[in-house]
């Protein structure tokens, strides 16, 4: 009896707390978790691709909004995503590649259709929109991040404002929430982690093979297991980035082993926690470090599943999926 008590008792509190959290969310806006001072690198649609790519490495920065000058719009979001998208339809077309060189970022969409991808992201709201909203519109679009857009109250021109990311939000909770303490529900009882279809690859897997991988799933990483099952590593999308980075589209024989050893030293590292760990041990580490991702183990430390940062949204927002 004493232990439903207790059970019950936590319950209220993380329900207590969550409803705080969204409280906190509606009642600040877009500006409130921007830093003080900050550079926004915004590249023109006409912008070649393969240089496009070297202003993101030299920036150390895996995405940037783009501008049509020809309408004075914003015309999306350029992503990790959107390199995939040209080293498939350079794995595809072999013959093409003098085309790809030559490529504009206006011309990326031709890329999408060819082989049948998605868009670029298009979605933005507005700096004074709410936090909820702007979780709202992450988690409906499934982006991990939202550009901020404004319009110049004389000219009516669109002004890029920022870009708004999945762990920019969850650090604005760990750092300005204090109701993350009461959040001491392990996250196996949440019905949060993604297990059932968690792709892996191994040191020996090609590259290319696991290119596919992130573009089929929609995912952002693919974590690399040994033989074992046990996590050793992880190649993520913005991996692909620094592959390709002297236009080498077509060396994508190696294996992730190899091409890991093209990894820029910046690396964050790779997060695990346990089903046992609390959402307020999760949030205090994101508040600490740059987490984009955690992967699940048992006391093996064998991959059993994968909290995305979209996953713990999710719950901070809506609750278990199964509510």
């Amino acid at each position: 009896m004493h232990n439903n008590v207790n059970g019950s008792s936590v319950d209220v509190e993380q329900e207590l707390a969550l409803n705080a959290i969204r409280q906190v969310l509606k009642s600040k806006t877009s500006y409130d978790v921007l830093p003080v001072s900050f550079r926004l690198i915004v590249l023109d649609t006409s912008l070649l691709v393969k240089k496009a790519l070297n202003v993101l490495l030299q920036n150390s920065i895996v995405s940037a909004p783009l501008w049509d000058a020809t309408t004075s719009r914003f015309a999306g979001l350029l992503t990790s995503d959107d390199f995939i998208n040209v080293i498939q339809y350079c794995f595809s077309n072999p013959d093409k590649f003098d085309l790809v060189e030559k490529l504009q970022l206006n011309r990326l969409r031709d890329i999408e259709r060819a082989i049948g991808a998605k868009p670029l992201e298009t979605t933005s709201i507005h700096p004074s929109s709410s936090l909820y909203e702007a979780c709202t519109v992450m988690l409906r679009s499934k982006s991990r991040r939202v550009p901020l857009i404004d319009k110049d109250e004389e000219t009516h021109r669109e002004i890029v404002v920022s870009v708004l990311t999945q762990y920019r939000l969850l650090k604005f909770i760990a750092l300005n929430c204090r109701e993350t303490h009461f959040l001491k529900k392990p996250i196996s009882e949440l019905n949060i982690i993604s297990n059932s279809t968690v792709r892996s690859c191994s040191m020996t897997t090609p590259v290319i093979d696991v290119i596919q991988l992130l573009s089929e799933g929609n995912i952002s990483s693919v974590p690399i297991v040994n033989e074992n099952g046990v996590l050793v590593n992880v190649y993520e999308a913005v991996d692909v980035l620094g592959l390709i980075k002297g236009g080498i589209y077509n060396d994508l024989s190696l294996s992730v082993g190899e091409a890991l050893m093209r990894r820029s030293d910046d690396f964050e590292g790779v997060y695990t926690c346990t089903e046992n760990e609390k959402l307020s041990t999760l949030l205090d580490t994101i508040r600490k470090s740059s987490v984009h991702r955690f992967f699940v183990v048992n006391e093996s430390g064998q991959l059993v599943g994968v909290l995305s940062l979209g996953d713990l949204l999710r719950y901070i927002l809506v609750g278990s999926k199964k509510e």
